[in-house]
């Protein structure tokens, strides 16, 4: 859809939802992700104007394995639940249905802030949020980790050895016999933890899915790889060096895991620094295991998907390196 067919269609919507006479005013294109569509627009009706945010996203296609992935009207479930948690996550003002004609998404209220990596740990404005910004993130996960499940029964349970099972058959869906990737599915086989806590996982907290503001996180993006697991996979993600986008810090590129550990810790939650160590290791993995999907990703016609994505591809070596770094630290 174009920008004109987009507005015709989401004018439609916010009438029915808000008001009758409403008008949609600055739509923007904005960067949303490889598989998302994103929106930004001002809804004028009845002397208000509301800022708001369209995303639509791909269908679902049909596999018989992979990773969690949620569909719109469970992402929005989640969202709701974690904004009752006292997590910062956007505000849901509509789930799509298909007469609105826009496809899978939701309109959620737009916040202010900064979500570019680079800007985010280099940007000197936000150099006081910085300061904060970690200490912010721990307290932020230990709600979301405390977040109780009930009505969340659409979110998968994985243990650890349930995401090597997933994460292995995914590679084993490409004919690509790397002996670093082969390597790094044993060791992670062998180092499962044999106890691990359970608890509500954002799965992708990292720099770039959060909305950074003067005052430090303002928002928490991309809820749709949510799952029930270990929660010591969030503080891990949050620490791998490919989302630290060449900032000094361990923690996202911005701070140091003593503040993350400790504002963790004083929120109510406890942490495993061998588990985070081994979830940092297995995660460095899975980001690789990622990079083969969508470097070797085709259209229908076997085409390559997309140069954005033959880019990723070509990263794997990053997330190797990273791994079997932390594969002899642990060891």
């Amino acid at each position: 859809m174009d920008a004109a067919d987009v507005e015709r269609a989401l004018t439609r919507v916010m009438r029915r939802i808000d008001s009758p006479l409403g008008e949609v005013r600055s739509l923007q294109r904005v960067t949303g992700g490889a598989t998302k569509r994103t929106w930004s627009f001002d809804w004028h009706a009845a002397g208000h104007v509301d800022r708001l945010i369209l995303q639509t996203v791909d269908a679902l296609p049909a596999r018989r394995h992979g990773p969690p992935k949620l569909a719109a009207a469970e992402d929005a479930a989640l969202m709701v639940a974690a904004r009752r948690a006292g997590v910062a996550a956007p505000v849901v003002r509509h789930v799509l249905q298909p007469d609105d004609a826009l496809g899978d998404g939701t309109i959620t209220e737009r916040v202010d802030g900064e979500t570019l990596g680079r800007k985010v740990v280099h940007d000197p404005a936000l150099a006081p949020a910085r300061r904060r910004l970690a200490a912010q993130c721990g307290a932020a996960l230990a709600r979301i980790h405390r977040m109780p499940p009930g009505g969340l029964g659409f979110l998968q349970r994985l243990s650890p050895a349930d995401e090597l099972a997933t994460y292995g058959a995914l590679l084993a869906e490409h004919d690509l016999g790397d002996p670093a990737l082969a390597y790094a599915l044993r060791w992670v086989g062998a180092n499962l933890p044999r106890r691990w806590d359970v608890g509500v996982v954002h799965a992708d907290f990292r720099t770039g899915n959060l909305i950074v503001g003067p005052e430090g996180l303002a928002c928490i993006l991309d809820w749709e790889i949510a799952r029930i697991g270990d929660p010591m996979q969030d503080l891990a993600v949050l620490c791998l060096r490919t989302w630290r986008f060449g900032g000094a810090g361990e923690v996202g590129g911005f701070g140091s895991r003593a503040e993350l550990y400790a504002a963790y810790e004083a929120a109510g939650g406890r942490v495993d620094v061998e588990r985070v160590r081994f979830w940092e290791a297995f995660s460095n993995l899975k980001w690789a295991i990622s990079c083969v999907r969508r470097g070797l990703a085709t259209r229908a016609d076997g085409r390559p998907a997309s140069l954005e994505l033959a880019a990723v591809g070509r990263r794997l070596e990053e997330p190797l390196w990273d791994f079997l770094a932390l594969a002899r630290s642990v060891a």
